[in-house]
This record gives C-alpha cells, sequence and structure tokens, in this order.
C-alpha cells in the first residue's frame, strides 16, 4: 500500500547496514516513529482515509531522505529510516526534525484534512546497539519516552550498559 519495504526486508537490510558501518568504522542512525493521533483518523474519518494518510506519509518521508537512507513501514502507523554513512548526529536529529514538522501538517483526505504528528526516537549505532535487535529497542524506547513526556517530538536513546559492550 505505501510502497515501503515491509518488516523483513527492513530487518535484512539494518542488519547488512550495521555490518557495513561496522566494516568502515561508521555511525549509524536509527529513527524509530510512531505517528501521533493516526487512531483518531481511522475512527473519525473511516480505515480507508487512514490508508490514504499512510501513503502520504511514506510519501513525505521519501522526500526528507537521502538516496541511500531506507525507510520501511513495520506496521500500523509504525515507521523506521535507516541513516547509514552518519557524519554527525546533529544530521540524524535535523531529519527528525524535518519528519516532525512536515508531518505536523494537514494531510488531506477527500474533502477533509487528517491532522497527526509523529513521536521519533533515535538510536545510533555503536552507541546504543551493535546489533539490529539492541538498536530497534533503544530507538523503540526513546520514542516511548518521547510519547511519554509528550507527544510530537524527538528523543535520542540513552547509553545503558548491559551486557559486556553492548549498549541501549
Amino acid at each position: 500500500m505505501t510502497g515501503l519495504v515491509n518488516r523483513r526486508h527492513f530487518e535484512t537490510s539494518l542488519t547488512v547496514a550495521i555490518h557495513a558501518a561496522g566494516e568502515n568504522e561508521e555511525e549509524l542512525a536509527l529513527l524509530f516513529i510512531d505517528l501521533d493521533g493516526f487512531k483518531a483518523v481511522n475512527d473519525q474519518l473511516g480505515h480507508s482515509a487512514g490508508d490514504k494518510v499512510l501513503t502520504l506519509v511514506a510519501k513525505r518521508l521519501h522526500e526528507i531522505v537521502r538516496a541511500g537512507d531506507l525507510v520501511a513501514r513495520l506496521g500500523g502507523d509504525e515507521f523506521v529510516i535507516v541513516i547509514p554513512s552518519l557524519h554527525r548526529k546533529h544530521d540524524a536529529i535535523s531529519i527528525a526534525e524535518k519528519i516532525v514538522t512536515i508531518l505536523a501538517e494537514p494531510i488531506p483526505v477527500g474533502d477533509k484534512a487528517a491532522e497527526i504528528g509523529a513521536s521519533v526516537g533515535i538510536a545510533i549505532y555503536p552507541h546504543h546497539g551493535t546489533c539490529p535487535e539492541s538498536l530497534m529497542a533503544a530507538a523503540d524506547a526513546a520514542m516511548y519516552q518521547r510519547k511519554q513526556a509528550g507527544r510530537n517530538g524527538i528523543q535520542m536513546a540513552i547509553c545503558v550498559p548491559l551486557m559486556g559492550d553492548e549498549m541501549i
């Protein structure tokens, strides 16, 4: 429906991107995006309107990212973006800020406008995780911290030592 890669393709691509980042001694950013207010769109305007919103969200996300970045829909109203070859952490923050701004703009659905927002969690390889699972967990936890602190914003993951060198 959205034209984005699915969860399975995303997981494979994230594994490859993490391996490449490790080999090249580069950082990589993972942005976990959850739409704020999407349930209300489905409830008030119907599921076909919700489908249209998801399609337009996917289009808006593609307009923000670089050519080599990966945008995927995990399911429901959750999206992820992988930013390989990250030069500065601020580049990930800048993209996340653009996401919050562009998704706050009303989305036309027939003769109505859907209003949503986005809560974005950011995790950076290798600081917040060195495998797909830990990086996803860190970005997901950061996104939920953002939601708890107030929706429609950005949260960077926090480094917490686990076992060995693994951090989330």
